[in-house]
């Protein structure tokens, strides 16, 4: 008997070890991550085969509309890790009905505390779902007394989670922290060398590949989106979404989580290019941003001339006149000018004002230097006194022009955005012609979408065409959101003029922006 064991185990010994690397190879990816793992100490073999498959580039995604919040988070966590990955940073949406605390807690006791994780309450989710992989998309209804409103409480669950491995780079948290006690400030200056300083020592350049943001509902990220445009190079990309509550692992440059004079109001997950890990053999991965503006320009330009600010409840009254015009013009006279060229659909809009700001910028005690841009401002109301806007930071002078957020604009922004990521497909496949091997492919896409876009569609998942139809079964997901941030100028806008084309434009409202992944594996002579 005791022989026939023997001979049992070589016979099984010898017939794993006969199995090809190809047919190897086939079996280990249909591992889920945490028995991949634990086969790499098989052999060397195994080990080697295992060590090349975690090496690609990789974005995975699940969604669970499970009532119960670990039940959910089980969901999730096992679909996500259903297959090979050695996840770098996590990102975890739940509705309003979760326990943030709890889900934050969940999260990270599944997936470890040596990755970055931001788990945050968003406005809704979209991706596949875990149980039965078909696409699903949930927008959850905010309630303010959810006591009055029962049936909305018990909707307003589901958790999004997604995890990726992008080779070549790092990812580091790194906290936008708030003074609490005395005057309250943004640490914003502290965040931006606490970023420089941080890629600097990764990848020896002070600016990062890119910059995920995710901040507070009670912060006015238009301040830091100035500084961190001013601060980092052209090619980093800054995209993102504002308005959430969040928690957050990972290791910050100071640590004051449990520091009761700071809070914490936005927080940054950094991609560095890892020159600890070299690109030779590795590859590089590239971001690819995609904007879908849900606002189109009405009416003459304005400029500002009367202008109070309501610091307590963030505001401004503002009169203004006409370019080449001296009348200064009241809240009612400006809205009767631009009713008369649009129309009756005005009042069925959503209306801003895009501002245009000649500002000085700087970081620490570096020497300032002028910067150019666009920020909007929701208008509230007019009357015949002023004109009043959501917001601070105008000043006497600064031209501004209408926008309208319709049904028609954001058809439009849906369409030029497909027509935007067509063209990176066909640049992709060009560049791929003649390579039968090392080829640029796109792995992932992330969304982020405004809560508000969707009641201009007829039909659900409108914004998600222009991914899925190019790109096919390529990891997708997103949340819906209070604002939208994205990097860039006033060209998505439409025509700008030459005086207009300096002016850069970070924060975003009846938006979608596009996070596109991409990767060109490194060939042997690299």
């Amino acid at each position: 008997m005791e022989e026939l064991s023997r001979s049992t185990a070589v016979e099984m010994e010898t017939t794993i070890d006969a199995i090809n690397d190809d047919l190897l190879h086939n079996i280990l990816s249909r591992l889920p991550a945490l028995a991949c793992a634990n086969a790499a100490c098989v052999n060397r073999s195994w080990n080697l085969i295992i060590t090349s498959l975690l090496s690609l580039p990789n974005l995975s995604s699940a969604l669970s509309i499970n009532p119960s919040l670990q039940d959910a988070v089980n969901e999730a966590v096992d679909k996500v890790l259903s297959k090979p990955i050695r996840p770098q940073f996590a990102i975890a949406s739940v509705g309003p009905s979760f326990s943030l605390q709890q889900a934050h807690q969940l999260i990270t006791g599944k997936l470890g505390s040596r990755i970055p994780i931001v788990t945050l309450i968003s406005q809704g989710i979209f991706g596949c779902n875990a149980v039965d992989d078909e696409f699903k998309e949930v927008q959850w209804q905010f309630i303010e007394n959810d006591e009055d409103h029962p049936d909305h409480v018990n909707e307003n669950h589901g958790v999004l989670l997604t995890v990726g491995f992008l080779p070549g780079l790092k990812v580091s948290l790194i906290p936008l922290l708030s003074k609490t006690r005395g005057t309250q400030a943004l640490m914003i200056d502290e965040l931006v060398r606490n970023i420089r300083e941080c890629s600097s020592s990764v990848s020896g350049s002070a600016s990062p590949v890119a910059i995920l943001l995710f901040s507070d509902h009670e912060t006015d990220m238009k301040p830091v989106l100035q500084k961190l445009d001013y601060a980092f190079c052209q090619e980093t990309v800054i995209v993102g979404e504002g308005g959430s509550q969040f928690l957050y692992q990972g290791e910050a440059a100071v640590d004051h989580s449990n520091d009761a004079e700071y809070s914490s109001a936005a927080v940054a997950l950094s991609f560095l290019r890892d020159t600890g890990n070299p690109p030779a053999g590795v590859g590089e991965t590239q971001f690819h941003v995609v904007l879908a503006p849900g606002m189109a320009q009405i009416g003459p330009t304005y400029k500002a001339v009367a202008v109070r600010e309501r610091p307590r409840d963030f505001s401004t009254w503002l009169t203004a006149k006409r370019e080449a015009q001296v009348e200064s013009l009241d809240g009612l006279t400006m809205f009767d000018q631009i009713y008369d060229e649009y129309g009756g659909d005005l009042y069925c809009s959503a209306l801003y004002i895009g501002v245009s700001k000649r500002r000085k910028c700087s970081i620490g005690k570096e020497k300032a230097s002028w910067i150019y841009l666009q920020e909007f401002h929701e208008v509230l109301r007019g009357d015949e006194e002023y004109l009043y806007v959501n917001g601070v930071g105008i000043r006497s002078g600064d031209s501004f022009q209408f926008y309208l957020a319709n049904a028609n604009a954001t058809r439009d922004s849906c369409n030029n955005a497909s027509n935007n990521i067509t063209r990176l497909k066909r640049d992709l496949d060009h560049q791929n012609a003649g390579c039968s091997t090392y080829k640029k492919s796109v792995f992932g896409c992330l969304m982020f979408s405004c809560c508000g876009r969707g009641e201009f569609f007829l039909q659900p998942i409108l914004d998600c065409s222009p991914f899925v139809d190019n790109f096919p079964g390529i990891t997708f997901s997103g949340t819906f959101s209070a604002a939208e941030i994205a990097r860039g100028d006033l060209s998505q806008y439409g025509p700008v003029s030459e005086e207009r084309s300096s002016l850069r434009c970070c924060l975003h409202v009846y938006s979608t922006v596009y996070l596109i992944m991409s990767f060109t594996p490194a060939s042997p002579s690299t």
